[in-house]
């Protein structure tokens, strides 16, 4: 694989005509929303995460952690990432899919309810993890955009990276690579064109709660812990947007 980059010029997407525009312009505006797709995603993740405890407090019932809280943290922090407002209706075609996107998670937060308001019960099993991915299961169903979680070291099976990905985190764990810099790529899938890209993604401290050591250890998931330390590669977010 070549290049090393954040951006890549490709052509149309075929959903439902979005992002359907002429020339350079049509290039560079699919690749900068397949990084603010990307962004989006990461974003609802980290205030699930902001909220792992309140949502695993045995002693309360109901959280007050909706689908409307999730919205109201996520747009202002998307804001000042992106200076897209979102509680606005959309004004670009991109913005659509960031509004779906983000729709896909307040429905994943909504029908999480009854499990995260479950009084007497500590870990209810909504992680950030599951939230990414199943609010990427519902956008793919809604646009036909793949947006999923992969790493080397998998839990889920729908996790487990394909040939692409795993020679993108070979790169991304090659020590000359920038750290934290994307890569983007026109490629074929299923015979279709397609943009590919993967963002990398590293074990902060919350993550070694699940993920650290001891290596081998059962954590609260009953999963084995990995061993990572923080700051290792934890894995990507793979992007498969189809085009024309």
């Amino acid at each position: 694989m070549r290049g090393h980059i954040s951006a890549l010029g490709v052509g149309a997407t075929l959903f439902a005509g979005l992002l359907l525009t002429a020339g350079p312009a049509r290039a560079a505006n699919e690749a900068e929303t397949a990084d603010l797709l990307v962004k989006l995603l990461k974003t609802g993740r980290g205030v699930v995460s902001a909220n792992q405890d309140l949502i695993n407090d045995a002693t309360k019932g109901y959280k007050g952690f909706t689908a409307e809280s999730l919205e109201s943290v996520v747009i202002p922090k998307y804001r000042e990432q992106t200076k897209i407002d979102l509680s606005k209706p959309s004004s670009t075609q991109a913005e659509k899919l960031l509004h779906l996107l983000l729709q896909s998670g307040k429905e994943v937060v909504a029908e999480a309810q009854p499990i995260i308001n479950k009084q007497g019960l500590g870990f209810k099993g909504f992680l950030p993890a599951v939230y990414a991915r199943k609010t990427g299961d519902k956008f793919y169903q809604k646009t036909g955009i793949k947006l999923k979680l992969t790493g080397i070291d998998y839990r889920f099976p729908g996790n487990k990276p394909d040939e692409f990905e795993f020679e993108v985190l070979k790169m991304f764990a090659d020590p000359r690579h920038p750290k934290g810099q994307e890569y983007a790529k026109s490629t074929m899938v299923n015979g279709k064109p397609v943009l590919r890209l993967m963002s990398p993604e590293y074990a902060a401290a919350t993550c070694l709660k699940c993920h650290g050591d001891p290596k081998g250890e059962r954590d609260i998931t009953g999963g084995r812990k990995e061993g990572w330390k923080e700051g290792d590669l934890a894995g990507a977010i793979s992007l498969v947007l189809p085009i024309q």
